[in-house]
């Protein structure tokens, strides 16, 4: 979450009453999506439809540290599609669902973010995103449970409280893992913290050091770090994923010895 300056791409087609307009704007190769403020909420490099450009978004994967094979991944907030993008061409054993609650995003990701149809492994829902994780029927269901859920303004996650994170960890396998990122206001970052640390059994975050953005890891299960695994896995996932995963491992580290 950053702003962009830029120049305007095409016109405010995607405005459906009720939700914020979608905008979209493109520099440099990268084509970026706006809720009609300078505010990026998503990137496509439009060389790479299915790369993640953004850095605090490819920090989103970091689960993949300590879960190779998730059967259901689910994203809270679509952006510009690249994490459901991503983990559904890259994960082809697995379903991806999407909730995203503003039309205008899911058609502008469709129509210039090459987000794919659904189909019988993606689904794409519009709905809240707090009806989906208290709906009984999706509990114990997700392994993977990203989280990215911020309006127009970028003050901080548009759902925080402990009973939001409660029902989130209430969607999770017995492994499963609730991955989010935290922007805004100073104030946001000890809010969310303290409302995940309530629920869940170990949380652990990451800075993203570029901005201002930090990558939360919540388990339903505390995990074993084992660094030396971790490093190896983070290799294993560069090469196969080409992301920067070592200093994902590198930044889990950080925070173990800051806690200390």
């Amino acid at each position: 979450m950053h702003t962009q300056s830029s120049t305007h791409y095409g016109d405010a087609a995607f405005d459906q009453p009720g939700h914020p307009p979608t905008t979209v704007t493109q520099l440099r190769g990268v084509r970026y999506l706006h809720l009609g403020t300078p505010w990026v909420q998503g990137a496509m490099r439009i060389a790479k439809p299915e790369h993640i450009e953004l850095d605090y978004v490819q920090m989103m994967m970091m689960w993949m540290l300590f879960n190779e094979r998730p059967r259901h991944i689910v994203q809270l907030g679509l952006g510009s599609a690249a994490l459901t993008k991503f983990c559904y061409h890259r994960f082809p054993d697995a379903r991806v669902t999407a909730v995203e609650l503003n039309p205008n995003v899911i058609a502008v990701c469709a129509a210039l973010f090459a987000l794919p149809a659904n189909d019988a492994r993606l689904a794409v829902r519009e709905m809240n995103a707090l009806d989906f994780v208290l709906d009984p029927a999706n509990h114990d269901s997700v392994d993977v449970l990203q989280v990215d859920l911020y309006d127009e303004e970028a003050r901080g996650p548009v759902l925080d409280t402990p009973e939001f994170y409660q029902a989130c960890n209430d969607c999770l396998t017995a492994d499963g893992i609730m991955i989010t990122n935290v922007f805004g206001d100073f104030a946001s970052y000890d809010k969310n913290l303290q409302a995940m640390e309530l629920v869940f059994d170990a949380v652990v975050w990451v800075p993203e050091p570029k901005d201002e953005n930090i990558v939360v890891l919540a388990f339903k299960k505390s995990p074993l770090l084992d660094f030396s695994e971790l490093f190896a896995r983070a290799a294993a996932i560069k090469s196969r994923m080409n992301l920067p995963a070592k200093g994902w491992v590198t930044g889990l580290k950080a925070w173990m010895l800051d806690q200390q």
